[in-house]
């Protein structure tokens, strides 16, 4: 069920009075700051924001999550505002949906639905879109409803009489197929995507990846630091197809620069699930640039989050740098960082640098921390002579070292480099003393 623009919404958040703190959090978990984030995420999807209430009670209510009460007064909000959308900020039930729905005659969504549909509308690859609508019908598949014997087909010939299959029976069997068919389709695409990964693993270049929460900037700071042309602005999940770009270190040595999804609270399972591709440049990564919004009052709160899904994902030990983007808009770096790293228990020795990716303050630190923060590969003046058919490892070295001067005599090619140590050891046969 998608948003379509300029629809008027009214969003509806639930605190739970003892819900303080959540044992699954590090930091305090404010309604009102979910709320204002599903506020940045239906003005993503196209929805105007007509008003927001929030519902506080001891549990959710089993029927309509937010209570009698609470729902006749919401049924008068919609009325008075002619709205055509109720979003709410927690993940309901199929019963409360529908309960919803009967009460209120208006379309009904949910946090999960809303990410849903912003997905669908941002996958450009092949691969996104296969995996935003298997996340689409695994969240689909247990919400069918049927409606008696109106939907049921009647059967030809004998043996065949009565209700025969039901509409719902029938809906959950073309998802089921639907499902295994994108699956498969879904691993035919990560088959392409694990042998191209392991083509640039076979040429040992170091993978930094962009990692974050939505919206902190990562592909403001992929598209300045790769020249890349990355959708980049002020909406949350502007990428949602992992992008790999080369890098040039102040060393001269190269690395592949990933950018990623940005992570959110409470996104939906099934979609982490589907994209999975994604994660697994982040697990893969030989350095991980933690990209935090310094202008946000909730960094410490995002930060944290961001940490705990890199631990859900096996990331959490791999070497990172703090990366405190709009500098310009907001704290002094020093203090931001020192607010941050007392407030979220992250990994020990963690490296904070303040940068703007709009205006490029900051960039030659990071890349200074970035190259000082990978495994030593020393860059040496070097000659090579290499067989002019030899055309990977001529290649290579076009690829991976600085090329200063290069001659073709006879059946050979002349090359003149500076180069890191480990592609001097694979080209060792070639080298000119």
């Amino acid at each position: 069920m998608a948003v379509s623009v300029h629809e008027r919404a009214i969003l509806v958040g639930l605190d739970l009075k003892s819900r303080s703190r959540r044992a699954s959090d590090h930091v305090p978990y404010a309604a009102e700051e979910s709320l204002e984030e599903l506020k940045a995420l239906a003005d993503t999807a196209g929805a105007t924001v007509e008003e927001s209430i929030i519902q506080s009670r001891p549990a959710p209510d089993a029927a309509t999550l937010i209570g009698s009460g609470k729902l006749d007064e919401l049924r008068s909000l919609v009325h008075s505002l002619d709205a055509d959308l109720v979003l709410f900020d927690s993940e309901l039930t199929p019963t409360q949906q529908r309960n919803l729905e009967n009460a209120l005659q208006c379309k009904i969504l949910d946090r999960t639905q809303l990410i849903l549909d912003i997905f669908a509308r941002r996958a450009r690859t092949r691969e996104g879109q296969l995996q935003v609508e298997l996340a689409q019908l695994n969240y689909m598949l247990p919400r069918l409803t049927g409606r008696g014997v109106e939907m049921s087909r009647l059967g030809g010939g004998i043996g065949t009489r009565g209700p025969g299959e039901t509409q719902l029976e029938t809906d959950r069997r073309k998802i089921h197929g639907r499902i295994k068919k994108l699956n498969d389709e879904l691993e035919n695409v990560r088959t392409g995507r694990g042998t191209q990964r392991r083509q640039r693993q076979s040429v040992p270049l170091a993978t930094i990846a962009l990692v974050g929460y939505t919206n902190a900037g990562k592909s403001t700071l992929f598209n300045r630091l790769t020249g890349a042309a990355v959708i980049a602005d002020a909406r949350m999940f502007a990428t949602l197809d992992p992008t790999v770009r080369h890098i040039t270190l102040p060393s001269h040595r190269k690395v592949l620069l990933s950018d990623t999804v940005g992570f959110i609270r409470n996104l939906p399972t099934t979609l982490v699930k589907a994209f999975r591709a994604t994660l697994e440049e982040v697990v893969e990564a030989s350095l991980l640039l933690h990209v935090v919004d310094a202008s946000s009052v909730y960094a410490p709160h995002q930060t944290a989050h961001v940490l705990k899904v890199l631990a859900e994902i096996g990331a959490d030990q791999t070497r990172q740098i703090l990366v405190l983007n709009k500098m310009d808009q907001g704290e002094e770096s020093d203090s931001l960082a020192q607010r941050i790293l007392s407030e979220v228990p992250g990994p020990l020795g963690l490296e904070a640098i303040g940068v703007s990716a709009r205006t490029g303050a900051g960039f030659d630190k990071l890349l200074t921390a970035m190259d000082d923060a990978l495994a030593v590969d020393p860059v040496m003046l070097a000659r090579f002579r290499i067989p002019a058919g030899e055309g990977l490892s001529i290649h290579l070295l076009h690829e991976r070292a600085k090329v200063l001067a290069s001659h073709y005599r006879d059946e050979f090619c002349e090359i003149e480099a500076e180069a890191p140590e480990s592609v001097r050891r694979q080209l060792t046969r070639y080298v000119v003393e």
